[in-house]
């Protein structure tokens, strides 16, 4: 379509691109809000999965430890125990997400300050004869692999603290990049000159509070202090020193440009970084498992397996204690959970990044993308380049997802998207105009030739939505799941959907693999088609194998369920299927109303499909096909079984069973078809005796898939025995059921 004032609309072009790219320079908080919800959007589609061997635990000062040890907080003899208790079942490092600035208040020191003077005096010989709670907990300290908590604060001293790592810095100095603060509060002196490292507990959440970065190392004042992670996984490992890896260090690229941190090196783990030393969280959601009980490990409940080899981090998750947070998974999670799930992320090896070109990117995305679709739009219907416009906005979600989901990259695709949408939304508001006045121009021309109801049907094009079809040859698949009621009854509303969904959707691909057309899911079952809407000269064929690959993968299914049943200590019952093929004319196309209609068929030949698929159940067979399927696949290797009258239906159907959906070889089935012939033959030519020999010639090649078939014709025999046969007998049988 060619559009005129070319002027206006470069100028509008120009003018969405370039307000679209000066916002996002100045990046307002629409535009961070709108980032930060993509980036919690890909973690709520793909969170991390909780894996039970990770290298750390949570002991949790929980509701019941409160209850069975009484009110917070403990006396440090307590805590002092629970330490010894960690480091004896073999606890790598120990750190607190608790801090301790002053002396215990149960102390007896502490309690005789408290005391009236004339109680305090009969109290006070016994002062020097015991330790007091705070050494106790020191001694324990000193003598375990343990680490304490500090606050780092906008205003004080900052040497008050001092770290116990020591820090080595390769490249250019990142202090200006880092998270700068200038003091600190700590913990009383005998504990922290007792414990073998000190780290952290400052949290860096952005703008509405959800914690989606943390760092690994802060600046204070000119020095560094690690995290209570980092330097847990510091102890942990038994090095003694950070090294801060920054622009222009040997192995980074900078090109001379100072862009702070790159890489923080913690004993034999380094950890790719932003700037200022902080990591993107791959989060997880809150999992019960990750915590043990204070209470358990102090009542020796806890098992050596559970302690022996990991990182123990001590931290409450009791609600009056106020040490919650928020993530992108979670709304409230416990602090010292994130803790724990940075060093998880850490020590798995995950790494999320948004790299320093991301926002080049996002720009060229806009500019690029958008001069491409100002270029198309033009040259295309408005129908058309809305369609285009919302193809390149899912290219840009996909995109941004892809990056994320395979190669750990965050880059913001929703400010990009909306800045696509609105250049979209401008040029097809221009091209509607441009359209709505050509069409003017279209009834006033051929207005003087055609009534306008004419033209207006010319221009809207209603060939594509009439209702109706044509006769084509197809060949219809069926399929069921057996015993669905039993099944489903054992399920709940949830559990039901989830089966259902996993069931259909494998099936589902692999008819569309086929080149196969899914006409309609009918509650457990699933009705296809081929040679329609396409030509599909092979149909039969295309049918049958599809029959193969959805018994194959049901094996598969059925493993998998079994294996989570197992797991989760439930039973299972192997899921099976029925499936009929049917081949022959029906009617295709536009079916139903004028309000609503799809793509389907009709006719006689699908009530054959649909019974063949019941038959399979009656038979104890995967898979039944008729006889013009087999003879137009090539033809198919199979297995006759029967003359049948499907109910509705005098002529009766030869049907079939699909031999590589029974068990065995090619030559077993070679040998299973000569037998099954001869005794089909004895069958049908009133020779019980020799039928009967060949059913059993038949059950000893060990085909169990064929055991419910023989027995029926074995029944059959033995009436016939009883009642012969009538002297016009075919040799058919009449199905009563559907």
């Amino acid at each position: 379509m060619k559009v005129r004032s070319g002027g206006f609309y470069i100028l509008l072009v120009s003018s969405v691109i370039a307000a679209v790219v000066a916002v996002r320079a100045l990046d307002p908080f629409f535009v961070q809000a709108l980032r930060l919800i993509a980036f919690d959007s890909y973690q709520r589609f793909s969170p991390q999965a909780f894996d039970e061997t990770v290298p750390v635990r949570i002991v949790d000062v929980d509701e019941r430890s409160i209850a069975l040890l009484g009110q917070w907080p403990w006396p440090r003899t307590v805590l002092a125990e629970l330490v010894q208790k960690l480091a004896e079942k073999g606890a790598v490092a120990v750190a607190f997400d608790i801090m301790f600035p002053e002396a215990d208040r149960t102390s007896l020191e502490e309690v005789l300050k408290r005391m009236p003077p004339e109680q305090a005096a009969l109290v006070a010989p016994l002062l020097g004869k015991t330790r007091t709670n705070d050494e106790t907990f020191a001694e324990t300290l000193k003598e375990t692999p343990s680490v304490l908590g500090t606050t780092l604060t906008a205003a004080g001293n900052a040497s008050s603290i001092k770290p116990k790592a020591g820090f080595a810095v390769a490249g250019d100095d990142p202090r200006p990049f880092m998270f700068p603060f200038s003091g600190a509060t700590g913990n009383i002196e005998i504990l922290a000159s007792a414990a073998k490292g000190i780290g952290a507990l400052n949290w860096t959440p952005d703008r509405d509070q959800v914690v989606r970065r943390v760092a690994l190392v802060y600046r204070l004042g000119d020095s560094f202090i690690p995290s209570l992670a980092a330097e847990a996984l510091r102890i942990a490992q038994g090095a003694s020193t950070f090294v801060l890896k920054a622009s222009n260090a040997s192995g980074e690229t900078a090109f001379g440009k100072s862009s702070g941190l790159n890489h923080v090196r913690i004993g034999n783990l380094e950890v790719p970084t932003d700037a200022q030393g902080a990591i993107w969280m791959k989060f997880r959601a809150t999992t019960p498992e990750s915590f043990i009980s204070a209470a358990k490990v102090l009542s020796g409940e806890a098992s050596e397996r559970e302690i022996s080899g990991r990182i123990i981090l001590i931290g409450t998750s009791a609600p009056g204690l106020l040490d919650l947070r928020a993530t992108p998974i979670d709304p409230v999670i416990p602090g010292v959970e994130i803790i724990a799930q940075m060093i998880e992320h850490v020590t798995s090896g995950r790494t999320l990044t948004r790299p320093d070109y991301a926002l080049a990117m996002e720009e060229l995305a806009i500019v690029g993308l958008g001069l491409l679709l100002a270029a198309i739009l033009p040259r295309v219907s408005a129908r058309m380049s809305s369609a285009i416009g919302l193809i390149a906005v899912l290219g840009l979600l996909l995109a941004g997802w892809l990056a994320y989901q395979y190669a750990d990259l965050l880059f913001d695709p929703l400010y990009p998207a909306l800045g696509i949408a609105l250049l979209v939304a401008a040029a097809t508001f221009h091209i509607y105009r441009r359209v709505e006045l050509q069409r003017s121009e279209i009834q006033g021309a051929f207005g003087r030739y055609v009534s306008p109801d004419v033209v207006s049907e010319l221009l809207a094009d209603p060939d594509k939505l009439e209702l109706g079809g044509e006769v084509r040859e197809i060949t219809l698949l069926f399929c069921d799941v057996r015993n669905f009621t039993s099944i489903s009854e054992r399920m709940s509303a949830h559990e039901l959907t989830t089966f259902i969904n996993g069931l259909l959707t494998p099936l589902s691909e692999i008819i569309l693999a086929h080149r196969g057309t899914i006409d309609k899911y009918i509650g457990d079952s699933i009705m296809a088609f081929w040679n329609a809407p396409l030509d599909e000269p092979d149909h039969a064929r295309l049918a049958c194998n599809a029959a193969l690959d959805m018994a194959a993968r049901m094996e598969a299914l059925n493993r998998d369920w079994q294996e989570r049943a197992v797991l989760a200590g439930r039973e299972f019952e192997t899921v099976k299927i029925g499936i009929g093929i049917n081949t022959g004319s029906c009617c295709v196309g536009n079916l139903g109303s004028t309000q609503r209609f799809d793509y389907s068929a009709i006719g006689d030949e699908v009530n054959i499909a649909s019974r063949f698929e019941g038959l399979s159940k009656a038979y104890g067979v995967t898979a039944i096909a008729g006889e013009r399927t087999i003879g137009d696949s090539g033809p198919f290797p199979a297995l006759e079984l029967d003359l049948v009258r499907v109910k509705g239906r005098v002529r009766p159907a030869r049907i079939y069973t699909l031999l590589d959906t029974l068990e065995g070889d090619h030559n077993l089935h070679a040998r299973l078809k000569l037998k099954h012939e001869r005794f089909l033959a004895a069958y049908r030519g009133q020779e019980w005796d020799v039928a009967e020999a060949a059913i059993g010639e038949c059950r000893a090649l060990g085909i169990t898939a064929l055991d419910t078939y023989y027995s029926i014709f074995a029944a059959r025999i033995a009436d016939f025995r009883a009642r012969p046969a009538a002297a016009d007998w075919d040799g058919a049988f009449t199905a009563l059921e559907k």
